[in-house]
C-alpha cells in the first residue's frame, strides 16, 4: 500500500490551538498520545486567545487583559508567519518546540523562548520579527484560521477545538476534551474512543464538571 494510501485511510483530527493555552497543551499531547494507539492524523489548525476574546475585552477581569494585550500575540503571530512561508507541515513541530519551553519548561512566551523554538525545529531566526508586529502581515490568514475552528464549534469556547468524524462522516467539533495530566497509553485511547462515541450521537452537546486542579505538565 502506498504512503498515501495509508495516511488516507487514518481518521483526521483537526486540532485547532493558541499556544499560549496550557489546556490546549495538555490536549494537544494526549492526542498526540493517540496517534500511538490508534489510526489517526492530526491536522494542526491555529486559533488566537486575543482573537477570541477582543469584543469583550471590557467584560474580562484585569489580569487576563494585561494576559492578553502583552502575551498572547507574540507566539501566535510567529507560528502564523511560519506556517504561511513553510507550510501546515510545520506547524506540529514548531508548536511542540514551542510548548514545550512556555509551558513544561515554565519559560513563558518569551521572545528568547519563541526565537529557541525557531531554531530547533530549522526554522529562520527572522522570524521572530514578527512576534511584535502590530499591522501584522497575515492577520487575515490568521483570523480566516481561527474563524473555521470557531465556526465549527460555535462562540462560547476558548482553545483547544478539535474536530473528529460523527455518525455520518460530518466533522463533529468540540472544546476540549480538557484533562490533566495528559493521558498515556491504554487512558489515552479509552478517551478517544469516548470522544467519537459522543460525536456520533446526534445532538449530543456538552458534558461538563468544575475543574478541580490546575494543568499537570509532571508526564510530558
Amino acid at each position: 500500500m502506498s504512503e498515501a494510501a495509508t495516511s488516507s485511510a487514518k481518521t483526521p483530527v483537526d486540532f485547532w490551538f493558541d499556544p499560549l493555552c496550557p489546556w490546549a497543551w495538555m490536549t494537544s499531547r494526549w492526542v498526540l498520545e493517540v496517534e500511538k494507539v490508534r489510526d489517526i492524523e492530526v491536522r494542526w489548525h491555529i486559533m488566537s486567545l486575543a482573537v477570541l476574546n477582543e469584543d469583550k475585552i471590557d467584560e474580562l477581569p484585569e489580569e487576563y487583559r494585561e494576559m492578553l494585550a502583552t502575551k498572547a500575540w507574540k507566539p501566535v503571530r510567529v507560528v502564523t508567519a511560519a506556517w504561511q512561508k513553510h507550510g501546515a507541515e510545520i506547524l506540529g513541530p514548531l508548536y511542540t518546540a514551542l510548548g514545550t519551553r512556555i509551558h513544561n519548561n515554565d519559560e513563558g512566551p518569551t521572545v528568547e523562548a519563541i526565537a529557541a523554538a525557531l531554531d530547533e525545529v530549522g526554522l529562520p531566526a527572522d522570524l521572530i520579527e514578527y512576534a511584535d508586529q502590530e499591522d501584522f502581515e497575515y492577520d487575515a490568514q490568521l483570523r480566516a484560521s481561527h474563524k473555521e475552528g470557531i465556526d465549527k464549534v460555535g462562540q462560547e469556547v476558548g482553545t483547544p477545538v478539535i474536530a473528529v468524524p460523527g455518525a455520518d462522516g460530518e466533522q463533529i467539533a468540540f472544546f476540549g476534551p480538557v484533562v490533566t495530566p495528559a493521558p498515556k497509553g491504554e487512558e489515552a485511547a479509552k478517551l478517544w474512543d469516548g470522544t467519537l462515541l459522543v460525536a456520533s450521537i446526534p445532538g449530543f452537546y456538552e458534558i461538563k464538571r468544575t475543574r478541580t486542579a490546575g494543568p499537570d505538565f509532571s508526564n510530558l
